[in-house]
Parts: C-alpha cells; structure tokens; sequence
C-alpha cells in the first residue's frame, strides 16, 4: 500500500479533521495495509462523528481482525437488531460466530446471507456449516455410538455443594430410574423431561453428566449446532435420529444444551422451517410413535422465558430445577479444581469461596486464568515458575465481576411481573425478595 498517500490523507485530516469521506478513505486503506490498529483509532473517531451502519461495519471488521470477536458481535449484532444489515454484515457474522464456536447461530447467519446473496460460495464456511455432524437418513448409527455416547465418570460426590439441587434431582429423577418396580406398580412411566435453567456459567452440564453417572446410565450430550443443518428437512431427521440412538441405549441421559434456541416460541418463528423443528421437538418428546421409556431427558437454558409453552406441558420438561450460581462449599471445591496441578503457594480456599459471592464456575475460571497470565508475564525473565497466592486470585476479582449480576437483572423481572405460575419463585428466594 502506498505510504504516500496514506500520509497525504493524513496532512488533509489536519486541515479538515470533520470530513467524514476523507476519514473513511484513510481507515478503509489502513486496513488494507493491514494497520488495524491505526485504522481502529480513525473508525473509533468516526464513531463520534457519523455512527452510521458504514463506520459501525468498518469497526467490527476491525475487531474481527483483532480476533476480538464479541466485540465484533456486539456491533453487528446491533445493526441487525435495527433491520439494516445486509449482506456483507450478515457474512462477517457468520465468520466471527464460527470463531466463536457458535456454530448453531452461525448457520443461521449464514442462511440470510444465502438468501441475499445465493450465489455465494465460501470454501471454509461451506466446508464449516453446509455439512454437520449428523447426514439425516444416510447417519452411520455405530459412529455416532462411538463419537457421542459416552459413560461418565463422575457422580454428584464430584459436584461441589448445591445440595438442594442435588436433592431435587434424587427425588425428581434418580429414585423413579432406580425403582422402576415401583413406579410400573402404579402405572407411571419411568424417565421424563427435566428443565435446569440458570445464569451461563455455573455447572448445568457438569450436574446433567454426573446425574448419568449417579445411575450408571449413558450420557449423550447435544447442542443445537448437532441438530441445525442447511438443507430443509434435515434438521428433523437429525433430531429423530438422536432420540432413536438414546432409545437404543437405555438407561440413557439425554442432554440437550441451548434448548432456549431449539425451543424458542414458534410464535417468533417468521420461518416455517424452524416451527418444523419444534414440532418435530415435540412429537418425539410425546414419545407417540416410539416409546421413550427408560430415557432422561434434561435441558439446559439461560432463558426458560423465551422456551415454547408447549415443552412444560405434562409428559414433556414439566418438572424444572433452577441452578443458581454455585453457593460457598461449591465456590471452594471449583477453586481447587482450577488450582490443581499448578503452582501455588498456601491458597486460602475457604477465604477465596467467602470473598467470590455471586461468580460462577466459569468466572472463576477467569479469575484463575487472569492470574496465571500474570505469573507468567513475571516469569518470563528468569524462566522460572512463581507460585500463584491468594492475594493474586483477590487481584483478578478486580479485572472480572460475576457476569451472573446481569442474568439476575433480567430474571428478576421476570419473576416478579411474568410469574404468575411460580415457575420462577426459587430465583426469588434466591435473591431473598418476598412476593
């Protein structure tokens, strides 16, 4: 790229530091010079003075070549929310979520970008979304045994605290697969669907795998990204396929996590395709064709609002667990899951679990993370590992708040003024607020 003109635009910004055409010119090119930095600070100052939908795509394109890719989501994310994203934005949507692994919403960027654009051909994106795991009718039943089932190997002495989970768990789901004699006794069938809903972060997944392994069943875990494919019609197959592996294989703990985005209300559904999946959803929970005894079938969601009326009717998830945010004795045993192995020096695990009210697994996570990078950062010089301290651990709790304060925001009011069920009245005893 020519350093010529690129200083050239620069002397004219000093003349006219307000022309927006002449600022955009010069960050178009820096990024083509491959300068994302400079070009980063010329669409920063064009975000004070023209945030259209040119300088906001300019500056997620910016963040996508930083590898910040929530940053970038944010910002595209926000034009399609205002209805204005087109075709390029819908694409560089699509390649920031596959960075991310969000391969269940990528595809669905990546299908508006089609119907814009159905030209399009991307070698990685094609060979990324067009293809999922699972190929409808053509599925290799044996592979899928091989690749997804699996026999875990922890059970709820694994799991840290959250004993009134655990206990709701034992009463709802592991003594019906443990005395079934009973329950055919009185005509009740065993298995059922079991809602777990909460803030991100703090263990639905872990509890879900060390319920299988509470009773010895198999564990098959699903994401909507397992599920979703390109072609209409396909999805469905996948699913069934799914349910048909679990029913071969009982006792079997069906996982489905994102159920939030599987289930979402088909009143929102605006594509018949995705009102399709639901239904699909739905007769294979009902279990009308095909019995579904002998399976457990759990979701997890951050969102049990957006979920479809129709899966918490009798016989679908119509018993549902909130898992709240992990309490002190859970806080304390996942510090010293995330500190084993690693170099410590006299780590005050109970004091750690008291100061970290309110943080998640996965914040903790953070906190351990943020601290190794400094003890790295310090070790570099000599090539020596230093110990991390508690003192370092209470030094990340600066750089990383409880990301749960936000999902408690919003379920609050749920829970306060859309709760006329008392679906959610544990979030309320949560936050100690009365009714």
């Amino acid at each position: 790229m020519d350093e010529n003109t690129i200083n050239s635009l620069r002397e004219a910004l000093k003349v006219s530091p307000d022309n927006i055409p002449l600022r955009h010119h010069l960050a178009e090119m820096l990024i083509q010079a491959n300068r994302i930095a400079e070009a980063e600070t010329e669409y920063l100052e064009l975000m004070k003075l023209s945030p259209d939908l040119k300088t906001k795509t300019g500056l997620a394109t910016v963040y996508f070549k930083q590898e910040a890719y929530s940053k970038c989501n944010v910002i595209l994310e926000e034009i399609i929310e205002s209805g204005n994203a087109g075709f390029d934005v819908y694409i560089l949507y699509t390649r920031a979520l596959v960075k991310e692994k969000a391969i269940g919403a990528a595809i669905q960027a990546y299908q508006k970008a089609l119907k814009l654009n159905p030209g399009f051909q991307d070698e990685e994106l094609d060979k990324e979304l067009r293809t999922t795991t699972f190929i409808g009718e053509d599925i290799d039943l044996e592979e899928f045994e091989n690749n997804f089932i699996q026999k875990p190997n922890i059970n709820f002495q694994d799991v840290g605290g959250m004993d009134q989970v655990k206990k709701e768990i034992d009463l709802k789901i592991i003594k019906p697969l443990l005395h079934p004699e009973l329950y055919k006794a009185y005509g009740k069938k065993m298995g059922g669907g079991i809602l777990l809903y909460g803030p991100p972060g703090c263990g639905k997944t872990y509890i879900a795998r060390a319920t299988a392994g509470q009773v010895n069943a198999k564990f098959i875990s699903v994401g909507l990204s397992d599920i979703l494919d390109m072609w209409i019609g396909s999805s469905e197959k996948n699913l069934h396929q799914v349910f048909e592996v679990a029913r071969q294989n009982t006792p079997c703990v069906l996982f489905f996590d994102e159920i939030d985005a599987l289930g979402a209300s088909r009143s929102d559904m605006k594509q018949s395709a995705g009102r399709h999946l639901i239904n699909q959803f739905l007769q294979e929970l009902d279990g009308i064709d095909l019995s579904n005894e002998g399976i457990l079938i759990l979701g997890a969601t951050n969102t049990p609002w957006h979920l479809d009326p129709a899966f918490r009717r009798p016989g679908r998830f119509d018993r549902i667990i909130f898992v709240p945010p992990p309490d002190e004795a859970a806080r304390e045993a996942i510090f010293k899951l995330k500190l084993k192995d690693k170099p410590i020096d006299k780590i005050d695990y109970a004091g750690l679990a008291k100061k970290f009210e309110n943080y998640s697994g996965a914040d903790i996570e953070a906190l351990v993370d943020i601290a190794i990078e400094e003890k790295l950062e310090a070790s570099f010089t000599d090539g020596i590992p230093k110990p991390i301290t508690t003192n370092d651990l209470i030094q990340a709790g600066k750089k990383h708040k409880p990301s749960t304060q936000e999902w408690f925001t919003t379920a609050k009011n749920f829970a306060l003024f859309a709760n006329e069920s008392g679906l959610y009245d544990d979030i309320l005893t949560h936050l100690k607020i009365k009714k």
